[in-house]
């Protein structure tokens, strides 16, 4: 496979640096191109993929296309790039950027599979969902898959469920990040060092989340085998609810979600 890349922001290059680690392809068959040019050449410097100044450098000479730019300038770099699109994959990670108007802006039969990834793909843990677009084939989707499952979890849904999954999973790993922060403050308080709060508390939520992986128990099942009656953990999860803190993640995935939603319409 040769891979283009449009865009070599944050989560471009969480994925090129784990697709590479992972060995779904050689850094010489990868090519990345950015409207600053400085951007490209450091990934290709951290990675040894080819950096080049033009887009149509990356279309003319890649099978798959992630275009990684901002919402705001994919349809843009789409109509740009024209013919040079034909018999390509183009994969959008553009949040809010409806599979319609990435299709009509690429032209009539150009293959186009929107994906939703995040940023723990440069540890090989993302969470990514995708749907596949009118002209895009079973193997263009098999293929999507081949390349995210490298570096976590991958899964189909419908269109209109990809502005959720940007709300949960695409914004969630800051949400997370504020957490492990929260809690090492905690552990500060209460006489910690910084470091060592830290790596508690990083550990114990990629601990708790591997559980629900392994086991298949509902959070709510292993919360109650923590929580024994009158102990130290329920006094914590009273401190918890009378905060907010379940009210407030539900809201920031809504609000999150709410956003990719308004996204898609400017």
């Amino acid at each position: 496979m040769t891979l283009g890349i449009i865009g070599c922001g944050k989560m471009a290059s969480a994925l090129v640096r784990g697709v590479l680690q992972a060995g779904v392809c050689q850094p010489e068959a990868v090519w990345a191109s950015d409207c600053f040019f400085e951007a490209a050449q450091k990934l290709a410097a951290d990675t040894g993929l080819n950096a080049v100044r033009s887009n149509l450098e990356v279309a003319t000479a890649s099978q798959t296309l992630l275009l990684c730019v901002k919402p705001q300038d994919a349809l843009k770099v789409l109509q740009e790039l024209g013919v040079s699109l034909a018999g390509k994959l183009v994969v959008s990670i553009a949040a809010g950027v409806s599979l319609a108007a990435l299709e009509s802006a690429a032209g009539a039969g150009v293959r186009i599979i929107r994906v939703m990834p995040n940023t723990p793909a440069l540890v090989h843990k993302a969470a990514t969902a995708y749907s596949p677009g009118r002209f895009s084939t079973p193997a263009d989707a098999a293929g999507v898959e081949a390349l995210f499952s490298a570096v976590g979890f991958v899964a189909q849904v419908k269109e209109p469920l990809l502005d959720a999954v940007t709300g949960l999973s695409g914004s969630g790993p800051a949400y997370a990040f504020l957490m492990i922060e929260a809690l090492a403050d905690g552990g500060v308080l209460m006489g910690l060092p910084r470091d060592l709060a830290l790596k508690l508390a990083a550990q114990t939520l990629a601990g708790a989340a591997e559980m629900v992986l392994q086991t298949g128990d509902h959070p709510g099942k292993l919360r109650d085998a923590v929580a024994s009656p009158g102990g130290t953990t329920i006094a914590g999860i009273e401190a918890l609810e009378g905060a907010g803190v379940r009210a407030g993640l539900i809201g920031a995935v809504r609000k999150a979600a709410e956003r990719s939603i308004e996204m898609g319409k400017a």
